[in-house]
Parts: structure tokens; sequence; C-alpha cells
């Protein structure tokens, strides 16, 4: 086996972040850039370049017609107590996340392309029919139709690899049995999580020996400031401050765009809002220059469609909806709701502790002066609003929004606006618009492809299923002493490859 450099025991990483909603990868919502992508691992992982790089598979072979993948297990991985990782922990930790009980939102996005998945979820199979352990390293996956993109949903984390009799346990995710490059040390509720270099990782082990995870009290900035923290991520006026070179933090920061869109959410499925005359006045009504310019320092994009830039399949070409007042009361009239007259009250669910956030305060109040209607707003805690929203809580408007999990059109298109789809949750149905997408899921031309999203993401933007709002800039500020750090446009695991 290779040799590796030592690490200092005293190496330590620590970063901010809330108290995690789960350390289960079936029920998350998040990526594989926190703590969980750190404890457990897949078959695959993207890099900080956005590349496919096999994790516990070695290789994979793919059958011609594009069904059958061969994973090649590495003889070597293990979970952090020894125990040998095989094909068998792979299918019971797919067969797990689709099963009917354990309620994720995720499964069929990331797995459902896999035969015999739809079944699995839908309660009408008790395994999943594509799986099969050719032995306890060699594993055959057949998927329902030959899409290009599968590989790269594996790097979620509803696809990562668990330990069976480590999950049987009590409280078995303050205790997981992962396989990842860390290993979790300890973990106090709200208050800090640590996580401890696991030396029998069967890459290259982690290059630092504690990640630390601070969830106590302090402001993130005053903690970087005064060198609790090695990462804060920043906007507005801190981002303005530290882009003066007389700045003591302007040599810290990094800034790049990221693959995120930021969108209200409409509910497609009921009054008002399935009429696409109601929904296009919604977004006319929105001035983004403004919310840009008040809540982000201008540091962001408008979106005029779903696909952020350096999205495959981006257009600058997109029009959009530009703040237009007299259009949007225009539309709103032809719907039967002249000056607003008989538009119902409608409501607008937003995340937080008991306030609304000056931000929805200022889109409500460019509704309700450009349209003349009332819209009345609903806090729902933190910890559960996406609980509530993928149950099908939604009210009439939502706090929404989607960053990339992997670099494909399919990512945002496909997943949020297909009708099938358990992330549509503003359930936006067309049946053309359906047939578009199923069509692009096989075509294995990439400009063919690329133009067909193209025509699919103006087809989407015409029937506004959401307002589109605005197209993230991330910057952070980054601790000089860390070596190896990227700011990707996409989340990924990578504290393993910094070094301090």
């Amino acid at each position: 086996s290779p040799t590796y450099p030592a690490v200092d025991p005293d190496s330590t990483i620590t970063l901010s972040g809330g108290q995690p909603r789960t350390l289960d990868p079936a029920i998350t919502h998040g990526g594989p850039s926190g703590a969980l992508g750190h404890i457990f691992s897949g078959l695959i992982t993207l890099d900080a370049g956005l590349q496919i790089q096999p994790e516990l598979a070695a290789g994979w072979d793919i059958s011609d017609d594009g069904l059958t993948y061969i994973f090649y297990l590495r003889k070597n991985g293990a979970f952090h107590d020894g125990t040998p990782v095989t094909a068998y922990d792979v299918i019971y930790s797919w067969e797990r996340a689709t099963d009917p009980a354990t309620n994720s939102a995720t499964a069929q996005t990331y797995l459902g392309d896999i035969a015999g998945v739809n079944e699995k979820l839908r309660g009408e199979a008790d395994t999943i029919s594509g799986l099969r352990a050719i032995d306890d390293h060699t594993l055959e996956v057949t998927l329902a139709e030959p899409v290009v993109y599968f590989l790269s949903k594996l790097a979620y984390p509803v696809a990562f690899v668990l330990d069976e009799n480590n999950v049987a346990q009590p409280d078995w995710e303050h205790h997981p049995n992962g396989s990842g490059p860390f290993r979790l040390l300890e973990w106090k509720d709200d208050e800090i999580m640590i996580l401890e270099r696991n030396a029998a990782y069967y890459l290259e082990p982690a290059r630092v020996q504690k990640l630390i995870y601070w969830m106590g009290a302090g402001f993130p900035l005053s903690l970087y400031e005064t060198g609790k923290i090695d990462m804060v991520s920043i906007s507005n006026s801190t981002l303005e401050r530290v882009q003066d070179p007389n700045d003591p933090l302007a040599g810290d920061v990094q800034i790049g765009v990221s693959m995120c869109t930021s969108t209200i959410g409409l509910n497609n499925s009921m009054p008002p809002f399935d009429d696409v005359r109601v929904r296009q006045a919604f977004n006319y009504a929105v001035n983004k220059e403004l919310l840009i310019e008040l809540f982000f320092g201008g540091n962001a994009l408008p979106a005029h469609g779903s696909l952020p830039p350096g999205m495959p399949g981006y257009s600058a070409d997109l029009e959009g909806y530009p703040f237009n007042p007299e259009r949007a009361r225009e539309l709103l009239a032809e719907a039967g709701y002249p000056n607003g007259d008989g538009f119902p009250v409608v409501t607008y669910s937003t995340s937080g502790y008991g306030e609304v956030g000056e931000y929805v305060t200022a889109v409500i109040t460019q509704w309700q002066e450009t349209l003349n209607v009332k819209v009345a707003p609903l806090v729902i805690d933190p910890y559960t609003f996406y609980d509530e929203l993928y149950s099908g809580n939604v009210g009439n408007i939502y706090g929404g929004g989607w960053c990339a999990d992997y670099p494909d059109p399919q990512n945002f298109l496909d997943i949020l606006y297909h009708s099938d789809s358990l992330q549509n949750i503003g359930r936006f149905s067309d049946p053309a618009i359906d047939k578009m997408l199923e069509e692009a899921r096989i075509e294995t031309d990439a400009p063919t492809r690329l133009a067909l999203y193209a025509d699919i993401e103006k087809r989407i933007v015409e029937e506004a299923p959401v307002v589109f709002t605005t197209h993230s800039i991330s910057a952070v500020l980054v601790n000089p002493e860390l070596k190896g750090y990227t700011l990707a446009p996409i989340g990924v695991r990578q504290w393993h490859r910094v070094t301090k």
C-alpha cells in the first residue's frame, strides 16, 4: 500500500455551521460538502473541478447500450471499524433509501434511473430488480433508460454506503460507522461536532487530524476575525469592505459564481397560480435589480431562467421577466383580477424564527404595491421547513431555490419541472415539456442534447412555474494557513484534501 506523509496530531480545521438536521444520507436535503459527506462515502465522488472520480468503486464498465454498469469495488474499502465494504452493502443502502418507510425525498431523484427503483418506492417490490451482486466486490447495475448523467448522481449522499449492523443500533446517527475520510468523534447538539481523521481510509487519508464544526454562540465573522474559525461566507457590506486592498482581510477573500438559482415557488396545482397569466404577472412585478442592490450589495445576477451561469446549456439570451409593472397589471387583469379586485389572499411560506425576513418583506411589498394584492407571510421553523414543503404543505407561495449537485442541465430542468419529480414542489405540469425532458434524458449527442435543453428552458420560462430571482455569487474569507481549498461552484467534499 502507498505511504503518505505524516500528519501533525494537533492540526485542526475549524468551521462554523448550524445543527445538522440529520446525519442519515438517505434523508438529508444537503450535498456532500458538510460533515455528513466527510463521514460517509459512495461509489464515486466529484472533485473540486467537478470531475467524476472513483471512490469505493475502483472503476467500472458500461455496456454499449448504456443500460448496464459493472462496478468493481476496492478490495481495501472498509467502514471505520474495519469491516470490508461489499457490493451487498451498496445494495442494502440503496434498497433502504428507496424503502417507502425511509421516506427519502431524494431517492427517486438520484437513484430513480435504476431499473426497479420506482417499483420499490411505490411499495410494489421488496428489492430493486436492477441491482445484482456478482460477488463481494463486483456490482451490476441495470438502468431503466440509458441516461448519460447516471454516474454524476451517485455523488449525492442518498447513494452513500451504510453499514446495516450500525443502522440497526439505537441512535446510530450519533455513532455512525461510515467509510469516509473522517470519523465522528464527538457531537454535542447545538454546540460542537468533531470529526477525526480516518487513518485507515482506503484512499489518501485526510491531511489534517481533526475537522471541527462550531455550532455554538458567536457571529461567524467575529469568530473568523478572532481566529476561532478558518473560513466564513461573506456578502454585502462585508464583501465590499474586504475588497478594499487596504483592508487587513483583503488577501483572505475568494469570490466565485455558484451554480445556484434562487426562486420563489408558486403552487401551480391550485388557484390562483394554476393560471399562467397570474404566474407571469407575479414575475413581472418583482424588481430583481433593486433586490440585488438592497440585499446582495450588487453581488448577484438577475435570473432570467432556471440554469445558472457556468452550467452547460446556460443561455445569456433569455429575456425572462424584467421588472414591468404595467405588463404585470395587464396580465392580472386578463386573468380576471383588474387592479387586484377579487384576488384572494395568498400565503407565502418562509423559513425563520418568528419574524418575517427583510427580503421576503421587500418582495411582498413589491407585489402588493404593484398588483394591489394581499400576501400573508407564514413563518416556518428552518429545522422543519423542507419537511413541510416535501409533505405538501406549501400554501400558495414558498421560499425556493436550487443549487446544482452535478454539472448537467438535467439537474435543474428535469428534476425541478418534470411533473413526476418529487423535487417539483410547486406541482408544475406540462405534458409537452415532460415529453421533451424524457427525450433529452436519453439523447447521447451532446450538441443535440444541449439544444434540446435550451428549447425546454425557454418553454419552462414562458410557463413561469416559479418566480426566477437571482443567481448567487459566492464569497468567502479563508485562513491563509489553509492550503488546497477551492471555492467550487458546486458543494463538493474537499476538507480531507486541505492542509494547515
